[in-house]
């Protein structure tokens, strides 16, 4: 999955000019999509999360690593209340718009950031705009140039938390690749172009509006060093679009915009004090929406029965004989690694089960007619929640054929409590599977909400997912049922009590340490770089 880098670290300096009237709501929040790193288990050193570190970095002898995690950003109800922090950045050409992007970015130093270029939406050129785009004769500084109605789309979607693709434009050949980047995640989106102004339905999506203002001498410079360095033009092309087309476009278009601004920056990238303004007022905006999940699935569906979406298998004395063994303290890490595949296995067959099927007839070797049945849904997806829910995936795998896997990390803060998405790894066109989510065990039902939310944000519909685990308590049943209540939910057993630390009791302890063989004091390890989640 390509997504769009994040950001980190520096600071930047100068003078800033705020309008009196302060015009412009500034809400929401902005979450990043952290760059892809590979996840290996090791079966001897265990990790934690660097939640509060500063900064949120993990640098090994390989790699940097970031470790903030996205907190949650739905309630309890599993539905979202808080949208993501849009920051729109708006100027002529070449004035420094990406430079001051991503040094507010880097200000920031938050996690889960986005930046979003208007360059990527610049529509598709017929044969005959190609040939004047040749010639320098196509206008690239007009609105009509733009895809409006697929960027308010697209920015939409990235502000409501959903899963969104990102063209790439080529401006050599003056189309799109083939190849889209996916956009997931953002608590603070800092979206920057031209025409950022131009559009109503666009400007409404925009909790803070930011003019970058730069002398015309030195954006016709900047301009030159860009198109004839990166975008293979020459000199003479270059002036001749800028005369043309990109100076009388901002004398029409962008300059008469500035007065929507609610900040205008003089000199981009060099002033200081407005960028550290702008983060000072993201900071107060992000604090306003921090949420606590977990503390209110604690307190909720309190002596409530089991839901009907629940399906426990059926405690039989081999059932019950391995549930004794997994759960004795003195069970050795061999026996306890065997009697658990056993029940995932049987664990997996029985979600299967609950899979759409149809009558489908074949003929068997004798020449005769056999009605049987046969999966009826386009493809089947499992996605782990890491560490342990990884371990089911052998069990999946041995009863699907071809099955495509997922990943999920989710961790909880030590200093809040709540649980935090740290990364994740989706198959393509994942919207139209039916998706089978694993875990070993669920407590409060924090870490499988918000790998559900996740699943949701990626356009799977509720009624195709089914959560399995071997072992629940009943809290995290009535969360995740309460709030998503077309979810199919499969477990071996279902413990009725939670403690004071949300763990289930009586509970099997720490299935991942258990299984790995992870009791050591938690260190950071260049091979070992997955996470226990809960």
């Amino acid at each position: 999955m390509n997504t769009i880098p994040a950001y980190s670290g520096a600071r930047i300096s100068g003078c800033w000019t705020l309008r009196s009237d302060g015009s412009g709501g500034i809400e929401g929040s902005l979450d990043r999509l952290l760059p892809s790193v590979s996840l290996g288990l090791s079966p001897r050193k265990r990790t934690t999360s660097q939640c509060k570190s500063e900064p949120p970095l993990l640098r090994t002898s390989k790699r940097t690593i970031y470790t903030a995690g996205r907190p949650p950003w739905y309630n309890e109800h599993g539905a979202q209340s808080k949208e993501a922090f849009v920051i729109g950045l708006f100027g002529g050409s070449a004035s420094g718009k990406t430079t001051v992007a991503r040094k507010i970015i880097e200000a920031l130093d938050v996690p889960w950031v986005v930046l979003l270029s208007m360059d990527s939406f610049y529509k598709v050129l017929s044969p005959e705009e190609q040939l004047l785009a040749a010639r320098n004769d196509y206008n690239f500084d007009h609105p009509d140039a733009f895809d409006f109605d697929l960027l308010t789309h697209t920015l939409r979607k990235l502000k409501q938390g959903k899963s969104v693709k990102i063209p790439v434009y080529d401006f050599t050949t003056h189309g799109r690749q083939k190849e889209w980047k996916t956009v997931y995640g953002a608590s603070v989106i800092i979206f920057e172009g031209i025409m950022s102004f131009a559009d109503k339905a666009l400007l409404q999506l925009l909790d803070m509006k930011i003019f970058v203002e730069t002398d015309s001498d030195i954006r016709l410079v900047r301009r030159l060093r860009r198109d004839i360095t990166e975008r293979g033009r020459d000199i003479e092309g270059v002036i001749k679009q800028y005369n043309k087309f990109v100076k009388p476009a901002f004398e029409q278009y962008i300059e008469p915009t500035m007065r929507l601004a609610d900040l205008v920056v003089p000199r981009g990238g060099g002033n200081m004090v407005a960028i550290d303004l702008i983060v000072q007022h993201v900071h107060s905006q992000l604090e306003e929406r921090e949420l606590s999940v977990r503390a209110a699935l604690a307190s909720a569906h309190q002596a409530q029965p089991l839901p009907q979406t629940l399906s426990v298998l059926e405690s039989t004395p081999q059932v019950r004989g391995m549930h004794t063994i997994i759960r004795n303290k003195e069970t050795s890490r061999d026996e306890f690694i065997f009697y658990s595949k056993r029940l995932m296995r049987l664990l997996i067959e029985r979600a299967l089960s609950f899979l759409p099927s149809q009558v489908h007839i074949v003929q068997t070797p004798q020449g005769e007619d056999y009605e049987g049945r046969s999966f009826h849904g386009k493809r089947i997806t499992g996605v782990s929640i890491l560490r342990a829910g990884e371990t089911m995936e052998p069990a999946l795998r041995a009863v699907c054929k071809d099955v495509r896997i997922g990943k999920i990390l989710i961790q909880t803060n030590q200093d809040t409590g709540e649980p935090e998405l740290h990364y994740l790894r989706l198959p393509k066109d994942i919207s139209e599977d039916h998706v089978i989510l694993m875990d070993c065990t669920v407590s409060t039902g924090a870490a499988a909400m918000m790998a559900v939310r996740v699943l949701l944000d990626h356009d799977v519909q509720e009624e195709k997912i089914l959560l399995v685990s071997l072992l629940m308590a009943e809290m995290g049943v009535h969360s995740v049922a309460y709030a998503f209540p077309q979810v199919k939910i499969i477990t071996t057993a279902v413990d009725k009590k939670v403690n004071d630390v949300f763990h289930i009791i009586p509970g099997i302890g720490n299935f991942g340490d258990r299984y790995f063989g992870t009791d050591a004091p938690p260190d950071w390890s260049d091979e070992d770089l997955d996470e226990p989640s809960y």
